[in-house]
């Protein structure tokens, strides 16, 4: 077979994922995930929650939460619906998967290729990202998860730990412009 030169690459357009450190700040693109959305179907949520909980191992999130369990991730995205991951390397056709576990109640969505995530960490992460977003990031409790915008560009900010570790997931079309973002407030508060 010949080779046709198509390579996978990370959102950021390189073969590898880059990480960037900025006085006490990691900026991490973070390619290792699959993604799905999981939609309940009208009057099935209740069979929807209990099929996702049987294959996760925990409930599906509350507005605004975050739930993790090896291998798997949640977070609540709107009423009914979930952005739900796991790693890359073991779960690739997560899709397939999670339609598997709840079937005819609730509709699965691929959404890996469609989304980049940064993962954020160090001492001064609140006040880079109080410089970017109207989300109170500093009583944001490990767990939580929430809708915001940065530069013009829908995001979903998730807080792994308090005041220390986030993850910023965007649209992949906005990967630079968001990277670029995150840089600058990072060198702001360096």
């Amino acid at each position: 077979m010949a080779d046709h030169g198509l390579n996978p690459l990370c959102a950021l357009g390189r073969a590898e994922a880059t990480d960037h450190v900025i006085g006490g700040i990691t900026i991490a693109e973070n390619p290792g995930l699959a993604m799905a959305s999981l939609s309940a179907r009208a009057g099935r949520e209740k069979a929807t929650e209990k099929a996702a909980k049987a294959l996760l191992g925990f409930a599906l999130p509350v507005p605004g939460a975050l739930n993790t369990g090896e291998p798997w991730a949640a977070f609540w995205t709107s009423p009914g619906q979930w952005m739900i991951t796991a790693p890359h390397a073991s779960h690739e056709d997560i899709a397939a998967i999670l339609k598997a576990a709840v079937g005819a109640e609730a509709s699965v969505t691929e959404q890996t290729d469609g989304w980049v995530r940064f993962d954020i960490e160090g001492a001064g992460v609140v006040a880079m990202l109080q410089r970017l977003c109207n989300v109170d990031v500093e009583a944001m409790a490990a767990g939580r998860a929430t809708r915001c915008q940065i530069e013009h560009l829908g995001c979903y900010l998730l807080c792994h730990l308090q005041g220390q570790a986030f993850s910023l997931i965007t649209l992949r079309s906005g990967a630079a412009s968001m990277l670029h973002a995150l840089e600058t407030a990072a060198r702001a508060v360096a």
